[in-house]
């Protein structure tokens, strides 16, 4: 069969950006915020007997931040096929301005919650209407303690919009005007985009042109460090500012309550990390010299492997990397299985390779349609069918939550990190059982490599990184120059002094610093890499039992702690060792076959 490459966004509002039905929404979501707001004022605890005005208050607040998600990735699905235009700007002030709207009778609901004494509150999230959100609702109440006047918050959420939100969008501004020159592998010279050379330097095979490319990448986010240094500090700063107000003991309380982990948790999983670095240098060693490289660069980490032996990889047409991941997903899961064919038929996905798109993917939900939208870029390599099961993990994993509330939705990024990665994990083996000789399985044993690389490597250099950023950036604004020391001390340690060349403006290239809604963006990707190894373990373990119990998993990732959540559904520990030294032996496993079996390539 023959899937369409573009996603559909008309079926969302009919008309591109300037639909009157998202005008209408906009409207909509207006007057529903006044009524939330005005039913808030007029709330009286003692006029509520059976809690239904509580829980009317609660559908209302629910049915506004799923107006303005679906209004949200309507827009933002837009701006990300069309990179850079400036049209998009109104819109996104506009959802800013919604929110920090909505954002103050909100919070007048958290301390309305809060004002019931803790008898009373009990009772009532145990009522029928309730108790399906009552862990989310006791968050909204444990937050309110922290909120200071209603006036104060208002103006706070206000300034975020010129703010926080301003300098995250202005970053985007900055990355979709930079382009770059490189010389390909006949000595022409090309330009491109910044986001197109991201997605080559991950995937180019010639080892000249791939260092060509790296260098000029470094040079181009160096030409920019100015720019992204103010955007980076100013992010922090008013970052820093609002935890402080809010009565934040340190810059990580807040990421790890979005997270529902504790610190003794992200302690116990950096441990095992660092334990377990040793095990990717015979790898590395292995990998330079079957590039035929002296040194190993930022570049060639996740460089692919060509002509070993007799293989050499084919490009995989989208509609075969589709069925081969609708049939992968059939062995664990049916239900994954018909997602995935219904979201590919139904053109949830935009994948077309074509210029003006922003880089990376992602995966939005569309609350009000119980609908999802993904955003990647297919290139036909042999990790693209391993990165559009990956945004499909994470579909599968909303769609599990549609009979619930919508704050039953709302699980935190390491936990959504889950779905995804084990999704990803059964298309990587798959392709490894599949291959016929050994070379062709040492090429994919090698992409398969590119997860843990990342998650152990990679992701730990970034966490590194900005805790000793924002261990200075409390004493004061960071230079670029130091910004790149601190980088390049990251990579030195994380990496564990493996590559001989680094990467000192990553910090300045990567998108994920610059996100304002969630801090320490990047290791919630661990979490969810190694937590789904246990998963995927269990489900090899149960078989035709596994379905109904994943989903019974996923269908806790809001209603509970990680902690508790890997109690119930796995009954392991996240604070001991052991969980995350298991994750870690099955790279460790990943490795020594792939040393055994690349040995005879060695020239």
């Amino acid at each position: 069969m023959s899937y369409s490459q573009t996603w559909d966004l008309e079926s969302i509002f009919p008309g591109g950006i300037t639909s009157p039905q998202l005008t209408q929404k906009y409207e909509l979501i207006t007057s529903q915020t006044q009524d939330f707001a005005t039913k808030v004022d007029a709330y009286r605890a003692s006029d509520d007997k059976d809690f239904d005005q509580l829980a009317n208050l609660a559908d209302l607040a629910q049915t506004i931040s799923a107006g303005i998600g679906t209004a949200g990735i309507f827009v933002n699905g837009w701006s990300s096929v069309d990179y850079g235009n400036s049209v998009y700007a109104p819109h996104f002030d506009k959802l800013g301005n919604l929110w920090v709207a909505f954002s103050t009778p909100l919070n007048r609901f958290q301390k309305l919650l809060l004002q019931l004494d803790d008898a009373t509150f009990a009772t009532a999230i145990k009522t029928q209407r309730l108790s399906p959100i009552a862990f989310y609702l006791t968050e909204l109440r444990t937050d309110a303690k922290r909120l200071l006047d209603d006036s104060t918050e208002s103006l706070i959420n206000q300034f975020d919009l010129d703010g926080q939100q301003a300098w995250s969008q202005h970053y985007d501004t900055i990355s979709a005007s930079l382009s770059m020159n490189y010389t390909d592998e006949t000595g022409k010279t090309r330009q491109i985009s910044a986001g197109q050379a991201l997605n080559m330097l991950d995937g180019e095979p010639n080892n000249e042109t791939r260092a060509n490319i790296m260098a000029n990448y470094e040079k181009m986010w160096g030409n920019a460090e100015n720019l992204t240094a103010d955007t980076l500090n100013h992010l922090a700063g008013f970052r820093l500012t609002n935890q402080k107000a809010h009565q934040r003991q340190n810059y990580l309380e807040q990421p790890l309550e979005m997270n529902r982990m504790s610190e003794e948790t992200l302690k116990a999983m950096w441990h095992v990390v660092d334990n377990n670095k040793g095990m990717f240098k015979p790898y590395f060693d292995r990998k330079k010299a079957l590039l035929g490289l002296s040194q190993l660069g930022w570049q060639d980490q996740v460089a692919p492997l060509t002509n070993i032996g007799d293989y050499s990889p084919k490009e995989v047409s989208y509609d075969e990397a589709a069925q081969f991941i609708i049939t992968q997903f059939g062995k664990f899961s049916p239900k994954m299985a018909d997602f995935a064919k219904m979201a590919f038929e139904n053109n949830w996905i935009e994948s077309e390779n074509r210029p003006g798109k922003q880089p990376g993917g992602y995966m939005e939900s569309v609350p009000d349609l119980h609908e999802s939208r993904i955003f990647l870029t297919y290139t036909g390599s042999v990790n693209d069918a391993a990165t559009i099961a990956h945004e499909l993990g994470h579909a599968f994993h909303s769609a599990q939550l549609n009979d619930l509330p919508f704050w039953r939705d709302a699980y935190a990024m390491n936990v959504a990190e889950t779905a995804s990665t084990f999704a990803e994990l059964i298309v990587n083996d798959a392709n490894v059982k599949a291959a016929t000789t050994d070379a062709e399985k040492v090429v994919l044993l090698d992409a398969k490599m590119t997860n843990p690389i990342a998650m152990f490597l990679n992701i730990h250099a970034r966490f590194l990184f900005e805790d000793a950023f924002y261990t200075e950036r409390q004493n004061g604004v960071v230079t670029p120059q130091r910004l790149n020391e601190l980088m390049d001390e990251a990579q030195k340690s994380a990496f564990d002094g493996m590559l001989d060349t680094r990467h000192p403006h990553f910090w300045s290239s990567k998108l994920h610093f610059f996100i304002d809604s969630v801090p320490f963006y990047n290791f919630p990707y661990t979490f969810g890499y190694l937590f789904s190894a246990g998963i995927y373990a269990q489900a090899q373990k149960d078989g035709d039992n596994f379905e109904d119990k994943y989903i019974a998993l996923l269908r806790d990732t809001a209603n509970m702690t990680s902690e508790e959540l890997a109690q119930k559904h796995l009954g392991v520990d996240l604070t001991k060792p052991d969980f995350w030294q298991a994750g870690a032996d099955l790279v460790k496993k990943d490795i020594d076959e792939f040393l055994s079996l690349s040995e005879q390539f060695i020239k």
